[in-house]
């Protein structure tokens, strides 16, 4: 389905019609875009202000959602290890599901060599393009794309004291926006202004050629270490700042799951969580996403002023969410909506402003979109789903009937029909949630024995996404029938 974004203008009138609809590996008719793609890291589907979900302050976001199509459900399919980014920005740049991508992650460069790489693809419709910012993908990226500036690792390097804090009952040895910790601050200007640099400079670039360009921008924020400077470090002080609903001091599977204290992500707060803790660390996550926020602001107003905003397409996203304080965890090892959710609008010609698509949808699906927006055709092994279709307005369009997660051989999710089943084979835990009614995930009715027959429902559809995407983990081995309750 979908509806009208709440915060934003009235619809402009712009004719869907200008859309190509090709079916798979046809050529549209119009003349291919000029592609915007600004990537985040860490990025929530809720740390978006017009959404009215947290308090934060991003208001060039906000103009962007209100002047595009939103996908208020789309999500990323989870990682084969705790560096879920790796295997998100894999699975874009390669087309590849989850565990196909994991198969070839080791000889990504041969993907490369053989020009089977997104930006390769786009490049042999006669794009130039151009990447800044985060990489983390096994093949070179200067040799993927014409153009790369600033190639940066999974993550800025961090301070020990950026770990265990706030500790309790005394001072917090870490500063956000203080530069002696390094981190973004590593080469004297912040990251995320320097890959904005690099993509005005980019859509300068555009504007001078009548060929298309592709512009990967990918930002390191908000991943930890969070800092920003002082100005938006302020901005979210403690006392400003909501503790999660689902707030809890331990998540009752965290061991099981993997999301203990080994973990990287979860080791940066004290255990257990504290409400002062969890506020501080969303204080300076939302402060980090402002300064981002600005950053997009400039690389909108440098693309309006450039001539070529009428032919561009924009697309935001990021790789996965974050927990940052719900349900007792910090990282994005877990399944939970916060943390495979993300936000996804497109904006640009041809795409319909305010509007909202509800229609679940993985965010790699932008890879065969934009491959059909520059007339190619796409390959058979792209596992993902063109979002023309809804685009034009057809929100019937068969895209896929349910939205599958892992995270390594620790836990599993279906989602179908508003309904999340969540499995943890290591703790033979089950969990099931309403999302239409419990968009939180507080209220598990695995043991609910009105629950029973979608429960069992839930769990032949996820045996079956197991088949197709070539799963390696075997459910029935642990949970047979799953005859067992919820958590």
């Amino acid at each position: 389905m979908s509806r009208q974004f709440p915060a934003a203008p009235a619809v402009v009138a712009l004719l869907l019609a200008s859309l190509p609809a090709p079916a798979r590996g046809e050529a549209p008719s119009a003349a291919p875009p000029d592609l915007l793609f600004l990537f985040a890291d860490d990025f929530s589907f809720e740390a978006i202000g017009a959404l009215g979900l947290v308090d934060i302050e991003t208001p060039n976001l906000d103009r962007l959602y209100g002047r595009g199509t939103v996908f208020s459900r789309a999500h990323n399919m989870g990682g084969w290890n705790g560096a879920i980014c790796v295997a998100s920005r894999s699975m874009l740049v390669t087309g590849r599901t989850i565990w196909d991508a994991s198969r070839i992650y080791e000889s990504t460069d041969a993907e490369r060599r053989a020009g089977r790489t997104w930006p390769q693809m786009l490049a042999s419709a006669g794009y130039e393009t151009c990447m800044t910012g985060k990489w983390h993908i096994r093949t070179d990226a200067a040799s993927a794309f014409d153009v790369a500036r600033h190639v940066r690792p999974g993550m800025p390097d961090q301070a020990d004291e950026g770990y265990h804090r706030p500790p309790p009952g005394k001072p917090d040895p870490w500063d956000p926006a203080d530069p002696r910790f390094g981190g973004y601050w590593s080469g004297g200007t912040h990251w995320s202004e320097v890959t904005a640099n690099d993509a005005i400079e980019f859509i300068g670039r555009a504007s001078g050629r009548e060929s298309p360009s592709f512009m990967y921008i990918a930002f390191n924020a908000p991943h930890d270490p969070r800092q920003s400077p002082r100005e938006f470090a302020e901005r979210y002080p403690p006392d400003r700042v909501a503790l999660p609903d689902d707030f809890l001091p331990v998540y009752p599977f965290r061991d099981e799951i993997g999301c203990g204290p080994g973990l990287r992500d979860e080791a940066l707060a004290p255990f257990p969580r504290t409400e002062h803790a969890v506020k501080v660390h969303r204080g300076e996550y939302f402060a980090i996403i402002s300064h981002l926020d600005r950053q997009v602001g400039r690389i909108l107003d440098a693309l309006d002023s450039s001539g070529k905003a009428d032919s561009t397409i924009v697309v935001f996203t990021a790789d996965h969410g974050l927990s940052v304080g719900h349900h007792g965890l910090l990282g994005k090892q877990n399944l939970y909506e916060h943390s495979t959710r993300v936000p996804f609008v497109l904006a640009g010609p041809g795409i319909e402003a305010g509007r909202v698509i509800d229609t679940p949808i993985y965010l790699q699906d932008i890879m065969p979109t934009t491959l059909e927006l520059a007339g190619l055709p796409v390959p058979d092994y792209v596992g993902f789903a063109s979002l023309l279709p809804l685009l034009r307005g057809d929100t019937d369009a068969p895209i896929r009937p349910s939205i599958y997660g892992a995270y390594m051989d620790l836990q599993r999710s279906v989602t179908h029909d508003g309904y999340k089943l969540i499995l943890y084979p290591e703790a033979r835990v089950a969990r099931l949630f309403h999302l239409d009614d419990d968009p939180g995930e507080r209220r598990d009715l695995a043991g609910d024995p009105s629950q029973a027959d979608r429960r069992a429902s839930l769990y032949q559809e996820l045996l079956r996404l197991q088949e197709e995407l070539g799963d390696p983990l075997d459910l029935r081995a642990t949970f047979g029938e799953l005859n067992v309750g919820g958590g």
